[in-house]
């Protein structure tokens, strides 16, 4: 394995060495182009029913052959024998088809050109599932997609799945319906009037309702009608959301209670416009010092335009540094809030680094430090607690960031999203929670924000590793009889801890001695075991702070090549990037916990790899399958592999 001890991951970006802006946006205009001329031929032609090599396209993917009968395109799609006829001989009049006569029947038709049936880019549409299955889409037509659907599954042999989900449509970052519909046009290709239907009227119910501020400074609730307003609004909110009715379209909203009416609608089914004019704070003039990449730049745009977001994007993909682009954009005083005080300490060190800010005017508050400056970082906990209620109401804010911001709808630390008034920011690689509550995540704090995986995988950004999960043998015996007459969670600990894990780490180790690595476990008494086998130190929620500092400091100096680490660098530190991940236990916790623990080897530089560790034969295979099945759905590939007793 080559050794990248030089790369760089992209929170550490100087420059952008992927500028192709130029090319995208060319082909984007030529796509354009193209799709407005199919269009405007379509509206211009008498006949709506025009048969074209699309037509003939979709019939051969129906039937399944290349190669058509006109019996078959009359049956595919549904037409007269005599129209099929008809058709194919106009479309070969205009050199698209070719004829041949067989025995079998008087004419066979396929394209002119025949190899186009497997090179182009083909789009499938399920109005009715309201899916999209593409094959082989170029990086225009994912970005297309991004802007409406999400990536369901991602597979180079049976194509990309995209399903089109309501809060899709209530996230767009389209001024109108017309600009969704075109953009919807030109990803697929085609019209499709069913979808477009469901669209508009998803994209009408996210249109309903807005938050305003009156002139004299209180907020309002609008409604697009009285009734909406009476037949949902005044339904589901009572006196404790609102005074009372200003209008029959308006109602004069409680101060604190913004972020239980957005949620409460939300949960109705009609998501709010957040227009109201947000507090700034007192002016604090920032310079970004670093190049933001296209992507990045994207992102701040569309945060900028709403005030509010969550920036959603693979370890690696640069959230840090787009989030100082977003503090630069609002030239106001900021809070960060974080999981522990080591990423409080992070951030103060990565904003004194990319940003024209001096360390008098960035300040940390948690258990260790109690500093309140322009830019403050806090820890959820902190912030959670009553007597610390003077962090929010001393200054006035203008920009509030939620780093790993999944956290925000567990009760701890939701009591920080009163922030309603300010501009917002999350952050977060995964906000997937396992009590399926992250939709509240977008409400709180704001709708999602991000960029394709595969996409930043094939543009360079970002490096997507390789992924095995490898199904080990039991180390010995009494720990296998141990398994087979336990119960409950003491059956999956014991599968964890399975001691045959410590001679497949070395193993991994031997087989790739210039990486830099990371192993994870979940249990400390493994932890230990693997740290005296391995001779290294274990670094867990036990070990003091500055100890934890210094390892860190160590491995990214490249002072140190192996880190040793329990469940605490799945998040509230920022592990440095590896070439090398073994997970050895740890992965029937959450889908998150997968994610975090595969993106630390995410980087721009390519080779990484993540082994994951699951005993063969025991509940621990399924874990592993069902917590990296959304890694595979977002591009990544992932191989299985049975280790054989010995074979090492």
């Amino acid at each position: 394995m080559t050794d990248e001890r030089s790369s760089t991951s992209p929170d550490e970006q100087r420059s952008d060495p992927h500028d192709s802006s130029d090319g995208e946006t060319a082909d984007a205009d030529a796509t354009s182009d193209e799709n407005d001329v199919n269009e405007n031929d379509a509206d211009g032609n008498d006949n709506a029913d025009e048969f074209t090599i699309a037509d003939f396209h979709d019939a051969s993917q129906q039937e399944g052959r290349p190669v058509l009968t006109a019996a078959a395109v009359s049956r595919a799609l549904e037409l007269s024998h005599e129209e099929a006829n008809e058709r194919l001989e106009a479309l070969a009049d205009r050199g698209a088809l070719e004829r041949l006569a067989v025995s079998t029947d008087p004419v066979v038709w396929y394209p002119t050109e025949l190899e186009d049936l497997t090179d182009r880019e083909r789009v499938v549409v399920f109005p009715k599932q309201r899916e999209i299955v593409v094959d082989r889409p170029d990086q225009f037509t994912r970005a297309q997609l991004s802007q409406f659907a999400h990536l369901a599954d991602a597979n180079g042999e049976q194509g990309y799945r995209y399903v089109v989900r309501p809060a899709d449509i209530w996230g767009t970052p389209h001024d109108s319906f017309e600009d969704l519909a075109r953009t919807m046009r030109q990803a697929l290709g085609q019209r499709s009037d069913a979808l477009e239907e469901w669209v508009h009227s998803q994209w009408d119910r996210a249109h309903q309702f807005r938050l305003t501020t009156h002139e004299e400074g209180y907020t309002v609730l609008e409604a697009q009608s009285p009734e909406i307003m009476g037949n949902v609004a005044r339904q589901k909110l009572d006196e404790e959301h609102v005074h009372a009715p200003i209008s029959e379209t308006e109602d004069w909203v409680r101060e604190g209670s913004e972020a239980a009416i957005k949620r409460i609608l939300y949960e109705a089914g009609y998501p709010v416009q957040d227009h109201r004019e947000l507090e700034s704070g007192e002016e604090l003039p920032i310079e970004l010092e670093v190049r933001l990449r296209d992507y990045q730049q994207t992102w701040v745009d569309r945060f900028a335009e709403a005030g509010e977001g969550v920036f959603v994007g693979p370890p690696g993909s640069g959230k840090t540094v787009a989030a100082m682009g977003a503090m630069a954009h609002v030239d106001g005083e900021t809070l960060v809030l974080v999981p522990s005080r080591d990423l409080a300490q992070q951030w103060a060190d990565a904003i004194l680094e990319y940003t024209s800010l001096e360390a008098h005017q960035i300040g940390q508050y948690h258990g260790g430090r109690k500093e309140v400056r322009p830019v403050t970082i806090a820890t959820y906990q902190i912030a959670g607690m009553d007597r610390h209620r003077s962090l929010f109401d001393d200054r006035e804010w203008g920009l509030v960031i939620f780093d790993e911001c999944q956290h925000v709808p567990s009760d701890v630390y939701r009591r920080s999203t009163h922030l309603q008034s300010k501009h917002r920011l999350g952050l977060s690689a995964s906000p997937i929670r396992e009590d399926d509550r992250q939709t509240e995540i977008f409400t709180l704090v704001g709708p999602p924000i991000g960029t394709d995986w595969e996409a930043l995988f094939e543009a360079g950004f970002v490096a997507e590793p390789e992924l095995e999960i490898r199904y080990v043998p039991w180390g010995d015996d009494e720990q296998a009889n141990a398994y087979g007459s336990a119960d409950g969670r003491e059956k999956y600990r014991i599968a964890a801890e399975n001691r045959g894990k410590i001679d497949e780490v070395r193993y991994l180790l031997s087989a790739h001695p210039d990486a830099k690595a990371i192993v994870f476990v979940d249990y400390l008494d493994q932890g230990r075991e693997l740290s005296e086998a391995l001779e290294v130190p274990f670094l867990s929620g036990e070990t003091p702070h500055h100890e934890r500092r210094r390892l860190l400091e160590e491995f990214r100096r490249n002072e140190r090549d192996l880190l040793l680490i329990s469940r605490v660098g799945d998040e509230g530190i920022d592990l440095p990037t590896a070439d090398l991940a073994i997970v050895a236990s740890g992965l029937g916790g959450s889908r998150r916990q997968g994610t975090q623990r595969a993106g630390r080897t995410m980087r721009p530089a390519g080779g990484a790899l993540v082994y994951v560790l699951a005993t063969r034969g025991t509940r621990e295979e399924d874990f592993a399958r069902k917590q990296l099945q959304h890694l595979g759905r977002k591009g990544m590939t992932i191989r299985e592999q049975a280790v054989e007793r010995g074979e090492d």
